[in-house]
């Protein structure tokens, strides 16, 4: 049991008394599995992913929808696959990052790469997060789970395999809606909206109406199915599609919401295994995904006569061929990588009276840009006895093109080395050095406010990061500790200026350096202590003209947590955790960011097996209601902002939240 124990609990961290596995880590990345039956506070992947990992922060943007950090960074600068597709959202405003695309509940795997080490995917800079989703199989099963909390949250899910040695089949789907959750004060999102307008009236009309005022906060629908077909001996057809139907999501301290949120994800792939003694793998993939996300002031005071809507689409489509050898001890991997991404957006306006649609001074945001990338890429390694060695390249060419501006292009060789000393079977230290580039989106080349602003900035240059991390791993039958230190140094990184009505963005140079550490302790068969920190810092070379502050922004405080897990039972566990952040006072406060107060929250869940077949969990986040937020506002995000006393309105996170699930297998 202590075995089993260890293995289920060595994750670097139980924010709010999660228990999601984690399988070896290496130097670049961390494998987090059992993902969709540990999702049972929401299907949100975001707030999964940043319970279970110190270099994770979440970006809280509404009650669902949330974006990711890793070590402070997001947007472009890392990486979002789904498996093995490329996915990215249409709202500039990360109303819909790709990792939203996905619900936590058809997660198989999640692979979190912290660093420039991931050769296989465009614009991997500083870290990245490979998605794996449930695998169909030939064992006829039946899943069912359901899902209850405050604030009137429901959630249903579903999933069905079957198959045999022909094809094998999987189906799942799911439903989940919730009402508008309150802060410790007791505050929905149209309270805390209204709070923020009594100190800064000029802002009233970002209200909710009086009509809208207790609306949902969102409803959300997805399905995945699959179908594998084995076609010979060691080959086979794979195939997925995947559709996200979002409705009526709220984001309380944005000046509009999304009145939906549609995503599909098609991908074909062909594996071919064993072709030799030397040719271990053949797979070719070809991937299409599409978003439709509309943005709109309709339900909010400013809406009441005639309502703005800024309507984004975006459309991924990529071909990738992927060859695996071993030759003498070597383990070669050798592929090509090739994609484009189109992007639109328009403005329009509504009368709430006639349902008139007119334009508005600008009536494009993003004028069709299409971002062409070709890629090679390659990756050898090998061990020699105790070291472990890996090398890495990648070579993109990458043209941007607008129907109304400038053509760029660009191109750049990124590369690094992998190493890790074992000393024995108990302890090992590991070294990596890494350069990766990205280029600049749509948004930050071309965008055009709807008063007709170029805010984009023309002839970005692309960002490099070039990086090194170091860390230590000692894995013991009673204890577990790891420690990992990484600098970043950053040439030409892309960089929002707060206020600007024109080329807002431009390129600085800057370095991020930051720790993590874990520790798991088993104190006796059934019990178990696991702890987890973070910390990091960014600093700009020089600030930005007409500026002083060096912080760079997005780059959270010293974060831990503590917890203390009890197996009481076969597959029966009780956990109580605690997580807490320090003051965030070491800003950028000249473009956007400002203090936060540090906080503590206390956390318990228990996960009860009934029987072989029925799991019953019960669980209690943010127990003592806190007042507090984690998000900070730097001028990245469009937030509601005024130039009185308060100079961007924070959304505070939830308040106590009681959930319970019920999970049947049949």
């Amino acid at each position: 049991m202590k075995k089993l124990i260890s293995l289920s609990l060595v994750t670097l961290s139980f924010l709010h008394a999660t228990e999601i596995q984690l399988a070896p880590i290496g130097v670049e990345s961390t494998i987090l599995s059992d993902v969709a039956q540990e999702a049972q506070t929401s299907a949100d992947t975001a707030d999964a992913l940043s319970k279970n990992l110190p270099s994770i922060d979440m970006v809280r943007r509404s009650g669902i929808a949330n974006d990711v950090l890793i070590r402070g960074q997001k947007r472009d600068n890392i990486s979002i696959d789904i498996d093995g597709s490329k996915v990215c959202g249409a709202c500039p405003n990360r109303m819909d990052p790709p990792i939203s695309h996905v619900v936590a509940n058809q997660i198989e795997s999640v692979e979190v790469i912290e660093g420039p080490y991931d050769v296989e995917n465009f614009g991997t800079l500083s870290g990245g997060v490979k998605i794996k989703t449930k695998k169909p199989s030939k064992e006829e099963q039946v899943e069912v789970n359901l899902g209850f909390g405050a604030w009137n949250y429901k959630k249903f899910g579903i999933t069905g395999n079957a198959g045999n040695d022909f094809v094998r089949m999987l189906i799942t789907a799911s439903t989940e809606s919730s009402d508008q959750y309150k802060d410790g004060n007791g505050d929905t999102f149209a309270q805390q909206i209204d709070k923020y307008v009594l100190i800064n009236p000029g802002v009233a009309g970002t209200q909710l109406q009086t009509g809208y005022h207790d609306m949902q906060a969102y409803k959300k629908k997805s399905l995945l199915a699959k179908a594998f077909i084995t076609t010979a001996q060691d080959q086979e057809l794979r195939l997925s599609v995947t559709a996200n139907r979002s409705d009526n999501v709220l984001y309380a301290n944005s000046k509009m919401d999304a009145l939906y949120d549609d995503s599909n994800i098609y991908n074909v792939e062909y594996n071919i295994d064993n072709l030799s003694d030397t040719y271990k793998n053949m797979n070719l993939q070809y991937y299409y995904s599409d978003v439709d996300h509309p943005m709109s002031t309709k339900y909010r005071v400013s809406g009441a006569t005639d309502y703005l809507i800024s309507q984004l689409t975006t459309q991924m489509q990529g071909f990738k061929f992927k060859n695996t050898f071993d030759i003498n001890s070597y383990k070669l991997l050798a592929g090509v990588d090739v994609s484009n991404r189109k992007w639109d957006g328009v403005y329009s306006k509504t009368n709430v009276a006639t349902g008139t649609v007119s334009s508005i001074a600008a009536t494009k945001s993003i004028d069709n840009t299409l971002t062409k990338n070709r890629a090679l890429f390659s990756k050898l390694s090998k061990s020699f006895n105790a070291f472990d060695l890996e090398i890495g390249a990648r070579y993109d060419d990458t043209e941007i093109t607008n129907n109304t501006f400038e053509t760029n292009t660009y191109n750049a060789l990124s590369a690094n080395i992998l190493s890790t000393y074992n000393f024995n079977k108990e302890s090992k230290v590991f070294l990596g050095f890494g350069q990766a580039t990205r280029v600049p989106d749509a948004r930050e080349l071309y965008f055009v406010s709807s008063t007709n602003s170029r805010i984009g900035t023309a002839n970005l240059k692309q960002t490099k990061n070039r990086e090194i991390d170091l860390g230590y791993e000692l894995n013991t039958y009673d204890y577990k500790f790891k420690t990992k230190l990484f600098y970043s140094d950053l040439k030409d990184y892309i960089y929002i200026e707060k206020g600007a009505t024109s080329n807002a963005f431009s390129n600085i140079d800057a370095v991020v350096y930051g720790l993590e550490m874990s520790a798991s302790y088993f104190a006796t068969d059934d019990i178990s202590l696991d702890m987890g920190a973070s910390y990091k810092r960014g600093k700009k070379d020089k600030p930005l003209a007409g500026q002083t502050n060096t912080n760079l922004a997005d780059m959270a405080p010293l974060r831990a947590n503590i917890a203390i897990n009890y197996e009481y039972a076969n597959n029966s566990m009780a956990t109580l955790g605690a997580q807490m952040s320090k003051r965030w006072d070491t800003i950028d406060s000249d473009n956007g960011e400002q203090v936060l107060a540090g906080w503590a929250t206390l956390n318990a869940k228990i996960k009860h097996a009934l029987n072989k077949t029925i799991d019953f969990t019960l669980g209690m986040n943010n127990m003592l209601n806190k007042t507090y937020a984690q998000s900070n506002t730097y001028a990245d995000l469009t937030l509601i902002t005024t130039g009185g006393v308060t100079e961007v309105m924070l959304l505070n996170e939830p308040g106590r939240y009681i959930y319970t699930n019920l999970d049947f297998k049949f």
